[in-house]
């Protein structure tokens, strides 16, 4: 079967498109699942480019989606035809966060999605949001879950609260959707107002251009009604944390969930003590979690936005897509 494969050194020069052995018939307790799409995120580029420290050929990609093809004994929740996606952390099947690392996450610790077929056990899929294609599927495993714990798991999002979001990758345009469909007020920057113009057409109420306004912390705060923003879904990491400290209101929360802009840096800690806000550092969710998710997908008729999309030959192409940072929400890779 085809398999993208990346191979030491870790590079976007050396991911192959190589024939790998196909999987087989399932075991008791597993499905085999013929994949149809993925969608890349920061994670996936750090594996292909060596940041994450991948091993010798590794097949990348975290998210996967496809179709059931085979149930082994004592599988019930899933049966032939059914559309799957993936689970970042396969062994988190519910309760509070258990894991600490990517040893077992597909497409870094193990091998990834970027391959004709899979099998694996059933407790490491969901079903797939009805109406949804492969690729769209594939978007909630990462970006979008992670999108959902950050408002609605840990932040307890409720209709009439303030949301900031920074950006319009993957993450942030999912939390757009949810915020939107859970009845709050959103505000997004972005360095492009054509961008913005976008994130507005999606239903954001106050876009902002950081480029122009360096100070959008306070003028963020000053937007929510002058008490700040109930929720930061902050993606940037150090370079911009003390702005989403500022745009923040007192009690509010801060999902701390990105590091963008490096891996280190200073906290403004006598900002953060005196706004008493909830900073908190996550990743992804729990199998649990995205069941519910995708019930919230179908009963919001939620579509996920999908900028551009690849053929699995064309990995490299949408690896390098990511790096220019052009992308709106999603980029996609079929086949």
């Amino acid at each position: 079967m085809k398999a993208m494969v990346v191979h030491a050194p870790a590079g976007l020069d050396n991911l192959q498109l190589e024939e790998r052995a196909d999987p087989g018939a399932p075991g008791a307790g597993e499905i085999r699942v013929a994949l149809h799409g993925s969608s890349l995120n920061f994670h996936d580029l750090g594996v292909v480019t060596g940041r994450m420290g991948a091993a010798d050929g590794l097949v990348p990609l975290a998210d996967g989606a496809g179709v059931v093809e085979s149930v082994g004994e004592g599988v019930t929740n899933f049966a032939v035809g059914d559309a799957v996606v993936s689970c970042f952390f396969p062994d988190w099947q519910d309760g509070t966060p258990t894991i600490g690392d990517f040893s077992r996450t597909p497409g870094d610790g193990i091998d990834g999605y970027a391959q004709a077929h899979v099998v694996r056990p059933a407790t490491a899929f969901t079903r797939a949001p009805q109406g949804l294609d492969a690729v769209e599927a594939a978007t909630i495993t990462t970006a979008g879950l992670t999108a959902w714990r950050a408002l609605v798991v840990d932040g307890k999002l409720k209709a009439g609260d303030t949301v900031l979001l920074l950006g319009t990758g993957g993450v942030s345009i999912w939390a757009l959707q949810i915020a939107k469909l859970m009845g709050a007020r959103v505000a997004i920057t972005s360095s492009s107002d054509e961008k913005l113009e976008r994130a507005t057409a999606l239903g954001a109420d106050h876009v902002l251009n950081y480029r122009s306004q360096s100070e959008w912390g306070q003028a963020m705060f000053d937007w929510a009604d002058g008490r700040g923003v109930d929720h930061v879904v902050e993606v940037g990491g150090p370079a911009t944390l003390a702005q989403s400290i500022a745009a923040v209101r007192v009690g509010g929360h801060i999902s701390l969930i990105g590091v963008l802009t490096g891996a280190s840096g200073e906290v403004p800690t006598a900002a953060l003590m005196g706004k008493q806000a909830r900073l908190q550092g996550l990743i992804v969710g729990s199998r649990r979690e995205q069941q519910d998710f995708v019930r919230a997908i179908e009963q919001g008729g939620l579509k996920p936005v999908v900028d551009r999309r690849f053929a699995l030959e064309e990995l490299a192409d949408a690896f390098r897509y990511e790096m220019s940072a052009a992308h709106f929400g999603k980029i996609g890779v079929e086949w």
